[in-house]
């Protein structure tokens, strides 16, 4: 078989945007060249991918299986040209890290502290947001690394992701709220008073709800501070409800009758195809012992 990568690029391309039209546009080549593409790579491998009966290429039951082993090479050969990059460069000059803004901040202010001092002269920049802004700012290279919760959202098949820890959610209110009386609400209990949610910062991600009655919030922090205001009820992450700010100012209450999963999943994300060089090398292996 003499299947190339370009090819591969070709099919895959036009099965996740649709047409061959379409993924020439976004390969800044002519539609002529994707179809031939995708025609020389059918030959390679001796059967039809696509059924082009109707007016758009459709996948056909062999097509479905090759999608499935096409996006493995080339997420395999993305890794493998990063590797080739990074043994070719030096250490990083600067590098950007986003974070979601309800990270335990202890914690990583000691990360930080470290990467002051074993790499003294690299330019860092650090930038805040939440839940999917943070996946969305590695993937169009706005930041080399992310630290992020990771949410049921799927996040885009460039990003890697490296579970580095699990967080538990808390219910919390302000201790003058009409919960503050129920030391374990039911569910019908807490249907009963608003809730408030985490969302993104376009306000598009959005987690689930309990409550019909609700809103949404970009920040945890904004969140617990209208808790604190008797606005509505909420899960937080533990480490937000228990920081030293609102530990004495916020009402736990049981969860025993929630049956959500509560376990905040905690990972960094990185592009798969960018390469990662020694101060990227250093960083990941330190998250893998900064929350424990």
């Amino acid at each position: 078989m003499n299947w190339t990568i370009d090819e591969l690029n070709a099919f895959v391309n036009s099965v996740k945007l649709g047409s061959f039209s379409a993924a020439a546009r976004k390969m800044g080549k002519a539609q002529s060249r994707i179809s031939t593409a995708v025609s020389n790579l059918e030959a390679d491998l001796g059967f039809e991918l696509f059924d082009r009966s109707a007016k758009l290429p459709v996948l056909t039951t062999l097509g479905e299986e090759m999608f499935i082993e096409a996006q493995s090479v080339l997420a395999q050969c993305q890794r493998l040209n990063a590797r080739a990059m990074t043994v070719t460069s030096g250490e990083e000059i600067s590098l950007t890290v986003a974070m979601d803004e309800a990270v335990p901040v202890t914690a990583f202010e000691a990360l930080f502290q470290r990467i002051s001092t074993q790499f003294p002269l690299l330019k860092l920049t650090i930038i805040n947001g939440s839940q999917e802004d943070i996946g969305a700012w590695v993937d169009a290279g706005r930041a080399d690394i992310g630290i992020m919760f990771h949410s049921s959202t799927m996040l885009p098949d460039s990003l890697d992701f490296m579970s580095i820890g699990q967080f538990k959610q808390s219910l919390v209110v302000a201790p003058s709220h009409p919960l503050a009386a129920c030391p374990a609400p039911t569910l019908e209990q807490l249907m009963q008073y608003r809730q408030l949610a985490i969302c993104d910062i376009t306000g598009q991600s959005q987690t689930a709800t309990l409550s019909a009655n609700y809103w949404y919030i970009d920040s945890y922090y904004y969140i617990v501070a209208l808790v604190l205001q008797g606005v509505g009820w909420a899960l937080v992450p533990e480490h937000v409800a228990k920081s030293d700010w609102y530990i004495e100012a916020l009402k736990e209450l049981s969860t025993e009758y929630i049956t959500e999963p509560l376990l905040v999943e905690m990972g960094v994300v990185n592009r798969r195809d960018k390469q990662i060089g020694p101060v990227m090398h250093w960083l990941f292996d330190e998250l893998h012992s900064v929350l424990h």
